[in-house]
């Protein structure tokens, strides 16, 4: 599937978490983000402002140990760490299709190692560090969609 590209430069975390608040204006239940990044790119500090906006029950936090966190909210914001995961398909094993269709926004880290079961019309974002406090956001949405 083809995708759409725009890339966001973000100076401070929280300059991260209000791009979070703004993806977040766009999403619709049941919509999924694959979140690429090395470790500290800035991937939960997005998720933080995802929380944000959908007046999450909770800030976000590292899901590393947990593997999954759910927040309540204005929708279910359901975040997935998948870095810990030794097979791609020890994700089944913990409900992953249940969570693509329970009518919240899925947020997934390190999709790459579930990458068969990671959906063809997710979003996919990719962060890198950039300088000490500023990174590159590359943001791939589905061609019949648009989020800017």
């Amino acid at each position: 599937m083809n995708k759409e590209k725009f890339t966001f430069e973000s100076k401070s975390a929280e300059a991260t978490i209000a791009f979070g608040k703004q993806i977040a204006a766009r999403l619709k239940p049941n919509d999924v983000l694959a979140l690429y990044g090395d470790l500290a790119s800035g991937k939960t500090t997005f998720v933080k402002g995802v929380n944000l906006f959908y007046h999450a029950d909770q800030t976000a936090t590292s899901p590393t140990f947990t593997l999954i966190n759910e927040y309540r909210g204005d929708i279910p914001i359901f975040h997935i760490d998948c870095y810990r995961l030794r097979h791609p398909d020890e994700i089944i094993m913990l409900g992953f299709e249940d969570y693509l269709n329970a009518g919240g926004v899925v947020l997934i880290e390190w999709p790459e190692r579930i990458e068969a079961h990671i959906p063809q019309n997710c979003m996919e974002l990719h962060m890198k560090h950039t300088g000490k406090h500023s990174r590159q956001i590359d943001v791939y949405i589905p061609e019949k969609r648009s989020v800017k």
